[in-house]
C-alpha cells in the first residue's frame, strides 16, 4: 500500500529519509494544540457549571447564561490572538530560527493556558485565550514551515498533511474530555478540559530542545557547515557524502539566485520575483477559502447549533463529528501525493459544496418537518467533514509551505496564514448573529447553509485558475516551475529541467524538455563559486554542452551517477 500511494522511498534517492519522517511526524503534532482549544471550548459553553460561573446576569430558557455577543468574543478572542502570534512569527522565524521560535510560541501558549485555567471571570479568561492564540497561531505557521523545510520531497505532502491530522486528533481528544466532564458539578468541570492543554505542550517543548534547525535555514543565515550537519542528521549521510554535498550546494545556489531576482522586504513578499505577488495571493486565497468553507462553523458552534436545531445528545452528536474528521484526514494522507494537490483540493470542494447546499435546501422547503431535517443535518454534515478532512484540511496548509522561496518563506507564509485567522475570527464572532433569533440578529439558521456552500463552490475555481501542482518536485524546483509555467491548469505536466549552480556560476540554465532520464543525471555542479551578478537566463536550442567537469567525473568514478541529487 505504502508504494501504491507514493509512499516509497525512490529507488535512486541516497541515504536514509527515516530521520526526516519521525521528526515531521513529532513537529506536526502541534497540530494538537489548535485542535484541542478549538474543540474544549465548543463544548464548554455549553455546560451548565460555565455559564452559572461566567454569566454576568444574563438570563435564556435555562437560566444563567452569557449574552451571544460575550459567547461571540470568547470564542473569537482566540482568533484574535491566533492574528498577532501568525504575523509575529515571520520575524521571529528569521532571527532566532524555526526550532527555538515554535519553543518560544509553546511558552506563551502555556502562559495563556494557565490564565484560563485560574479565571473565575470573563476578562482573564479572555486575556488567557488571546494569549495562547498568539502561542497557537506562530505555531501554526512555524510548523508547516520547519516540516516542509526538513522533508523529503517524495513524502513532503504527507508529512505536512500530519499537521491537519494533528488538529482533528486535538479535536477529539477535547469532545472526549468534554463529555467525561461536562455532568461535574462546580468549576472542575471546565477546568479539568482547559488544563489537559498543558500536558502535550510540555512534551512538545522539551522533544523541540533535540531537534536539528532546518537546513535551509541555516543556509539563509549564512551558516553552511551548520546546515551540513543538520542536513547529515536528517538523511543519516556522511556530511561528505556527494549526494549530501550536491543537495546542500543546489539549496544554496538557490537561494543565492532567488536574492539576485529581488530584496527579502516585506514589499517584495507582494511585488518580487518570481511571481511572488501571484503566490502570495495563492497563499492568502486558500487560506481564507478554508475558512470560509464553515467547517468552523461546525467546531465552535456545533453543539450549541445542534441543541437550536432540535438534535437530540448535542455532544455525541459533536464527538461522532470529530471521529468522522479524524478518521477522514487519513485518505488525504494517502493520496495528497499520488493525486496530487490540485485534484483533491477540486474534488473536495465539489464534494462540500453539494453537502452544504442540500443542506440548505432541504431546512429551507421543509422547515415545518424538524425530525426529519435534523437527520439530514446530521447526514450530510457527517459528509460534509469527510469530504473537508480529506481535502482542503490538511492540502491548504501543504500548499502554502510549498509555493513561497526560501528567502521570503516564512514572511509569506505568516501573511497567508494571518489570513486564515483574520477570516476564522470573523467567522467565530459573526456567526452567532446571522444564526441566531431576535432584534439585531440575521435569523438565518440552517440558511447560513447556502453561504457556505457558495464559498465551496468558488474554491473550485479558484484552485484550478491560481493553484500550480506542487507534488513530487522539491522546493527548490518549485521557483524553477513558476518562472517557466504561466497557467495552473498546465503546471501538472511540469519537468524540471534547471540546475540552480548553472544558473548562478554560468548565468544560464538549459530548459525546455529534458531528457527521459533528467532525474537520474546529477545537475552541473559548481558550489564554492559565486558570480557577482545573475544574467538573463537563455533558453536556446543549440546551445553547446561544456565538457564534463572534474566533480562530474569524480561523481561517476565513484558510481553514483544514478543518483538523485535534488530531494
Amino acid at each position: 500500500m505504502a508504494i501504491a500511494m507514493g509512499w516509497h522511498k525512490p529507488d535512486n534517492v541516497a541515504g536514509s529519509s527515516a530521520p526526516a519522517i519521525m521528526v515531521g511526524l513529532f513537529v506536526a503534532t502541534g497540530g494538537v494544540l489548535f485542535g484541542y482549544d478549538t474543540g474544549t471550548i465548543n463544548g464548554i459553553l455549553a455546560m451548565r457549571s460555565f455559564k452559572d460561573q461566567f454569566s454576568t446576569g444574563f438570563r435564556d430558557d435555562n437560566g444563567l447564561a452569557l449574552r451571544p455577543d460575550q459567547i461571540s468574543i470568547t470564542v473569537a478572542i482566540l482568533s484574535a490572538g491566533t492574528f498577532a502570534g501568525a504575523l509575529l512569527s515571520a520575524p521571529f522565524g528569521d532571527w532566532i530560527g524555526r526550532r527555538l521560535s515554535i519553543i518560544a510560541s509553546i511558552g506563551v501558549f502555556i502562559l495563556g493556558v494557565i490564565f484560563q485555567v485560574t479565571a473565575d471571570a470573563l476578562p482573564l479568561l479572555l486575556a488567557g485565550r488571546f494569549l495562547a492564540g498568539v502561542g497557537v497561531g506562530s505555531v501554526s505557521v512555524l510548523v508547516p514551515l520547519y516540516q516542509s523545510e526538513m522533508a523529503p520531497k517524495w513524502i513532503r505532502g504527507t508529512l505536512v498533511c500530519a499537521y491537519q491530522f494533528s488538529i482533528t486528533v486535538g479535536l477529539l481528544a477535547a469532545s472526549i474530555v468534554n463529555q467525561l466532564t461536562y455532568r461535574i458539578n462546580g468549576a472542575a468541570a471546565y477546568q479539568i478540559p482547559f488544563g489537559l492543554q498543558l500536558t502535550w505542550a510540555v512534551i512538545l517543548s522539551l522533544g523541540l530542545l533535540v531537534l536539528p534547525e532546518t537546513p535551509r535555514y541555516l543556509i539563509k543565515r549564512g551558516d553552511k557547515h551548520a546546515a551540513g550537519l543538520a542536513l547529515s542528521r536528517l538523511r543519516r549521510l556522511d556530511i561528505t557524502h556527494p549526494a549530501l554535498v550536491e543537495e546542500l550546494a543546489e539549496i544554496e545556489a538557490n537561494h543565492e539566485y532567488e536574492l539576485a531576482l529581488s530584496s527579502a522586504s516585506y514589499r517584495d513578499v507582494f511585488l518580487g520575483s518570481p511571481h511572488l505577488g501571484r503566490r502570495i495571493l495563492t497563499g492568502c486565497g486558500l487560506q481564507m477559502l478554508q475558512q470560509l468553507t464553515g467547517i468552523n462553523f461546525i467546531m465552535y458552534y456545533g453543539t450549541t447549533f445542534f441543541l437550536g436545531a432540535g438534535v437530540n445528545n448535542p455532544f455525541t452528536i459533536s464527538l461522532v463529528l470529530n471521529i468522522i474528521n479524524v478518521v477522514s484526514t487519513v485518505p488525504g494522507l494517502f493520496v495528497v501525493e499520488t493525486w496530487g494537490r490540485r485534484r483533491l483540493l477540486i474534488v473536495g470542494s465539489i464534494g462540500m459544496a453539494i453537502c452544504q447546499l442540500v443542506i440548505a435546501i432541504f431546512s429551507t422547503v421543509a422547515y415545518d418537518m424538524k425530525g426529519l431535517v435534523a437527520k439530514l443535518l446530521i447526514v450530510f454534515l457527517a459528509f460534509f467533514v469527510f469530504f473537508y478532512a480529506a481535502s482542503w484540511g490538511p492540502v491548504a496548509w501543504v500548499v502554502t509551505s510549498e509555493i513561497y522561496p526560501l528567502k521570503v518563506r516564512a514572511k509569506s507564509m505568516s501573511i497567508s496564514t494571518a489570513s486564515n485567522w483574520l477570516l476564522n475570527f470573523g467567522i467565530a464572532y459573526g456567526t452567532p448573529f446571522l444564526v441566531e433569533e431576535g432584534t439585531g440578529y440575521a435569523s438565518l439558521g440552517s440558511k447560513v447553509f447556502f453561504l457556505w456552500g457558495a464559498f465551496c463552490i468558488l474554491g473550485a475555481v479558484f484552485v484550478y485558475c491560481m493553484v500550480f501542482e506542487t507534488s513530487k518536485i522539491s522546493l527548490e524546483q518549485i521557483d524553477e516551475m513558476y518562472e517557466r509555467v504561466h497557467l495552473a491548469w498546465k503546471s501538472k505536466g511540469f519537468e524540471p529541467s534547471w540546475s540552480f549552480q548553472q544558473l548562478r556560476d554560468e548565468g544560464f540554465a538549459d530548459s525546455g524538455i529534458p531528457p527521459a532520464e533528467h532525474e537520474l543525471v546529477p545537475p552541473r555542479t559548481g558550489s564554492t563559486a559565486t558570480d557577482s551578478s545573475i544574467q538573463t537566463i537563455q533558453t536556446t536550442e543549440n546551445h553547446t554542452e561544456n565538457s564534463e567537469s572534474e566533480e562530474d567525473k569524480a561523481i561517476r568514478e565513484l558510481g553514483l551517477s544514478n543518483v538523485d541529487f535534488s530531494y
